[in-house]
């Protein structure tokens, strides 16, 4: 598979010129003098930064009409030109890929689904080769390249090596997407957690904008979380930072698959959610969406598993807040179905557990479909395009 050439008309970014990037992907269009006071550049700065991005395609500079002065010139705006380059976005799930083409603001020009006949890396692959192939197809009709491809997959991810450590839900070790991806579709590939891509696409262009300090936590198979601290994705040392899942929170409670008892994703992931309601109530409950069904039918044996793992949610999300101080925490992820179920657990709990003025952050729900998380790969992969990485150790 070829893919047209990466290397042609790819930026050189100094960090000035990645900051004002984003703050236009973000923010745009903005004159000069606001790019300046939000970045805090001085105006040749500004202007150093914007000039060769201009000369290359990826800024535009014009006239807002709209909002022309009573005295004077009419104000000069600079976006980001969205049509100038298109990115592929992955989310990879235990069941199927799902793959987005978006273009350089990370509007989702079209997506597709492919469900998965196994988990092994040699089944995954072949699905994600596939589905670029499409896209390339398809992108030919945008008139533009494709110039990278981001992977987002669960569990303990190395973004800088393109290696997954530990993918729990595909039972991966030490497989390394990024380079066997890379050699298939002849992109250059960004592998990145699932939950910390989405949390680039929240800062970039979600409920998270304009935020120095935020949480994403998503509940659904299992349970994660991204962070955003001075106005940076965060992941650690280890890049494992924000792993809410697994703080255990019962010494005798359900076993973990980390190895670990009563972890937070142990009592109120989809899996621990269905096997707390067999224990039970001695039915042999097949999926999440079935459980769900008798929750809200009124069964109290079932409503009692989903307020405790609302309870356990809570008691993590306080936590996070009296660690971390964020401003909003986004509740997010496909167990938001349930989340009428949990909501009473997470309300108490958190306040309960939430430290004095800690109980004030905004604590929200956002339902978000897979493409958004496949969105959020696309976004990872223009960062690394654009030289604007924003996460930090």
């Amino acid at each position: 598979m070829r893919s047209t050439s990466p290397r042609e008309s790819v930026p050189t970014m100094t960090p000035a010129a990645s900051l004002v990037f984003t703050t236009l992907l973000s923010h745009g269009p903005l004159t000069r003098a606001e790019v300046g006071r939000r970045t805090r550049l001085s105006p040749a700065a500004v202007t150093k930064a914007v000039r060769p991005l201009m000369e290359l395609g990826y800024l535009v500079e014009g006239v807002d009409e709209e909002a022309r002065p009573t005295v004077g010139r009419p104000a000069n705006l600079v976006w980001v030109d969205g049509g100038r380059a298109l990115f592929i976005g992955m989310k990879v799930t235990g069941e199927e890929v799902i793959a987005v083409l978006a273009d350089l603001c990370c509007r989702i020009r079209m997506s597709r689904h492919v469900r998965l006949t196994g988990r092994e890396p040699e089944v995954v692959l072949p699905a994600i080769t596939s589905l670029v192939q499409e896209l390339l197809t398809e992108a030919i009709g945008f008139g533009v390249q494709v110039r990278g491809l981001g992977i987002a997959i669960s569990g303990d991810v190395d973004r800088a090596d393109g290696v997954v450590r530990y993918s729990p839900f595909l039972e991966w070790r030490d497989v390394p997407l990024a380079e066997l991806a890379a050699t298939a579709t002849g992109l250059p590939v960004t592998v990145d957690n699932d939950v910390r891509a989405l949390t680039v696409a929240e800062h970039w262009f979600g409920a998270g904008v304009g935020l120095s300090d935020f949480a994403l936590v998503t509940v659904g198979a299992g349970i994660g979380c991204g962070l955003v601290v001075h106005g940076r994705v965060v992941s650690g040392a280890h890049g494992v930072a924000g792993e809410i899942g697994h703080l255990p929170l019962d010494p005798l409670g359900p076993l973990c698959h980390c190895g670990n008892r009563g972890c937070v994703e142990a009592i109120a992931a989809d899996p621990a959610i269905l096997r707390a309601v067999r224990a039970a109530t001695g039915r042999q409950v097949t999926d999440a969406a079935e459980a769900l069904d008798l929750a809200h039918s009124g069964d109290p044996g079932f409503r009692a598993v989903y307020a405790r793992a609302g309870e356990a949610i809570g008691k993590a999300i306080g936590s996070l807040v009296n660690i971390l101080g964020p401003e909003r925490v986004i509740i997010s992820g496909e167990g938001l179905a349930a989340y009428d179920l949990f909501a009473e657990g997470i309300r108490d709990a958190f306040a309960a557990s939430a430290f004095g003025t800690a109980a004030r952050c905004d604590v929200m729900t956002r339902p978000l479909p897979f493409e958004e998380w496949a969105r959020g790969a696309a976004a990872t992969s223009i960062q690394t395009f654009m030289g604007s990485d924003t996460y930090e150790e």
